[in-house]
């Protein structure tokens, strides 16, 4: 097995040599890929919103989001350019596994499906989980929240793709199980015991062992609702066509730098998490003159 190159910092430069598929002029919104967003609950409602918004901010053509019925039309209302399907929660308010073949049905026109924000319960995302994903084919697949925590110790959930894992540091310490790594020792780590690319804070790795850095960003990052928008953003790009390295790599970036991009104009802390999703058209262009 030839040597894991060492890791690569993320910078402009670096993304322009590695770019998104084309947008083509005369092209239409099909052509850039539909989202489909699963999670949520009675009482978690902006996650769900926060991701679909993301990945339209990323470029992404259409997205579904598939929520608990009591909150899907205020995410109508919310969000005039998804379409909102309202399914049955579970007894604690959050979306029941028993939604799984509505789920499998409707992400059939998606590019890529995100699962997990917003979810409450880990038994129930489990369930769901196993009741979708082995029957999801070749779509992409990004898990996120409660489907990180779910995950931990099933990696035979992941047999046959290669899905992209947002953890953040509480659920990158769940996914090892006990294990005591962090940084690019943790995310290389979880992405070779799952057989999938981590985006982890500040890292990309890949179950090769090859890994970015991302060096943008600050501590403004670390405020709620804010992993979503990353999760959402990640799989924006995938609905576009990147593969999954570079989905996680371009996704990653464009957060960090929307946060640089807000804490350069409001301070270091105490931006939110919904306004990100302003400032990622303008890093796009940054990065694509």
């Amino acid at each position: 097995m030839p040597p894991v190159p060492p890791a690569e910092v993320v910078t402009p430069q670096l993304l322009r040599g590695w770019p998104l598929p084309e947008v083509e002029d005369g092209g239409d919104k099909n052509a850039r890929g539909t989202v489909l967003v699963v999670g949520g609950s009675t009482s978690t409602p902006g996650a769900v919103l926060l991701a679909g918004l993301a990945a339209l901010r990323a470029g992404a053509g259409k997205l579904q989001i598939l929520t608990v019925e009591t909150t899907a039309v205020a995410l109508a209302v919310a969000a005039p350019e998804a379409a909102v399907v309202g399914l049955a929660a579970a007894p604690d308010g959050s979306l029941s596994p028993e939604t799984a073949d509505e789920v499998v049905q409707r992400s059939e026109p998606a590019v890529a499906v995100v699962l997990g924000p917003g979810l409450l319960d880990d038994t129930g995302a489990l369930a769901l989980l196993r009741g979708v994903l082995p029957r999801l084919g070749d779509t992409r697949v990004l898990l996120d929240g409660l489907a990180l925590i779910a995950l931990a110790g099933n990696a035979a959930l992941l047999e046959g793709r290669t899905a992209v894992l947002t953890p953040n540091a509480g659920e990158l310490a769940a996914l090892l199980e006990g294990d005591e790594l962090d940084g690019e020792a943790a995310a290389v780590e979880v992405a070779r015991r799952y057989t999938a690319v981590v985006s982890s804070p500040g890292w990309v790795a890949t179950p090769t062992g090859r890994t970015w850095c991302v060096e943008a960003g600050g501590i403004g990052l670390g405020t709620s609702g804010s992993g979503d928008v990353l999760a959402g953003l990640v799989g924006g790009v995938l609905a576009r066509g990147a593969d999954p390295a570079q989905a996680a790599a371009w996704g990653q970036y464009l957060h960090c730098a929307a946060g640089d991009l807000l804490a350069a104009r409001l301070g270091r802390v105490g931006f939110l998490a919904r306004e990100l999703l302003d400032e990622v058209p303008t890093v796009l262009r940054q990065v694509r003159p």
